[in-house]
């Protein structure tokens, strides 16, 4: 059986939210980085937070610290690297990442994930949500990945690769279906306008 490591990716510079750190603004109570923590801990094996913040939140969580490794701010990726390297040293086989600021996704995520893994050809596994036109949405930040890809993801960050459909796609993308019935579980907090939004999908839905 796979061990599968937990990453929560809290390394944006949330220049949408004013700057501040929006994955510490507080929802029913909890910061959105403690809702995603909630979330994915249970469908995980072993949790990480990667972040660069020197925030007191952030170690207050009792969750290890992970930086980015690659230096320079590089996006997603340099959070699935340092991720897939800090799994290394866990054992881990695989990393299953999620964003900080998405409070909603789904409790399910992780099996959905290694489903689709099995059930398609590829290495990697990425979720997505209906859109129209019978086209889907990619969120990249939410998949599962090979620890064995890490000297490879290094050497395409070294090489200047940003996107992460982009380095994923050659190594083949499973894709992990979610329904967007009643919202896309997907949502994400990035502009003030996107947390009112947030407060009232937990009034309206109980969630």
């Amino acid at each position: 059986m796979s061990v599968i490591a937990g990453v929560v990716l809290a390394g944006g510079l949330s220049t949408r939210m004013g700057g501040q750190d929006k994955c510490l603004l507080k929802l029913d109570g909890h910061s959105l980085l403690q809702h995603s923590i909630n979330r994915l801990t249970p469908q995980v094996d072993l949790i990480a937070v990667n972040s660069n913040s020197d925030a007191v939140e952030y170690p207050n969580t009792g969750l290890p610290i992970v930086p980015d490794s690659f230096k320079g701010f590089a996006g997603p990726l340099a959070g699935v690297l340092s991720g897939m390297e800090w799994a290394a040293e866990k054992g881990a086989d695989y990393i299953a990442t999620v964003a900080a600021d998405t409070p909603f996704f789904p409790e399910n995520l992780v099996q959905v994930m290694c489903d689709s893994l099995k059930d398609q050809s590829g290495e990697i596994a990425i979720a997505e949500t209906p859109a129209e036109d019978a086209k889907f949405y990619n969120h990249p930040t939410f998949g599962l990945w090979p620890v064995a890809l890490r000297d490879d993801l290094r050497q395409a960050l070294e090489q200047g690769m940003r996107k992460v459909i982009q380095w994923a796609k050659p190594h083949g993308v499973a894709k992990a279906t979610f329904s967007s019935d009643p919202f896309d579980p997907f949502f994400n907090v990035n502009r003030p306008e996107d947390f009112e939004k947030a407060q009232a999908f937990l009034k309206e839905y109980k969630l």
